[in-house]
């Protein structure tokens, strides 16, 4: 059973921070972090290979079609090469992308572009997806095309782990961890955590101190 947890927080309550941490960009002492029951500290590359990751800055190469950034990143994973075609063909399927396939990144809107590294980090069919507030950026039509892809996958039966700063990309039954000053002020049901107020007031009158 999938999941989408939506970790909501103004620029700064650390949310990048948190996000290092758990692709071992960062590395800290104290404290353990488990991706699909592996311990990031004791079994890296177990607990990496469980983990898709689609970071804030873009990471594509921009001379490159859709379809060998994509081989290029399965060479990286090691997949097999007789499964790679039809790993690239159904992720790419999947988020509607297979008639780009053969377009160079740099021809692609920002929302293909996005769409694109979606379907990268689904190639080594990993067990969680961690986005990075993946809409930066991008316009109205495109944020909500991408929100609505990844609550799909979520309902297939990954576990997400969506950063935001932006409250409409949360729905009442998400759940949701607040982050504030790098502590977490709430967790639960989004619909629940706001209560009766709209979860864009709510959390603004608990982070306007922030600004």
């Amino acid at each position: 059973m999938g999941s989408f947890c939506a970790l909501l927080g103004p620029n700064g309550a650390g949310k990048s921070t948190l996000v290092s941490l758990l692709t071992r960009l960062l590395v800290t002492s104290e404290g353990a972090i488990h991706i699909a029951g592996h311990n990031l500290d004791k079994s890296p590359r177990r607990a990496l290979a469980r983990l898709g990751i689609v970071f804030q800055q873009q990471t594509l190469d921009m001379d490159l079609t859709v379809n060998q950034n994509l081989g290029y990143f399965a060479a990286l994973h090691g997949l097999p090469r007789s499964e790679v075609p039809r790993r690239i063909d159904a992720a790419l399927d999947k988020l509607g992308m297979r008639d780009r396939a053969n377009e160079k990144i740099r021809e692609l809107n920002g929302g293909h572009r996005r769409r694109t590294e979606l379907a990268r980090s689904l190639l080594h069919d990993p067990a969680v997806l961690l986005l990075d507030e993946p809409t930066v950026g991008l316009d109205a039509a495109s944020r909500r095309k991408i929100t609505d892809e990844v609550h799909d996958l979520a309902k297939e039966g990954l576990c997400v782990l969506w950063t935001t700063h932006l409250t409409d990309e949360i729905r009442d039954a998400d759940n949701l961890l607040v982050l504030h000053h790098g502590k977490v002020m709430a967790n639960g049901k989004a619909g629940d955590v706001r209560g009766n107020l709209p979860l864009a007031e709510w959390f603004l009158s608990r982070t306007e101190d922030s600004k």
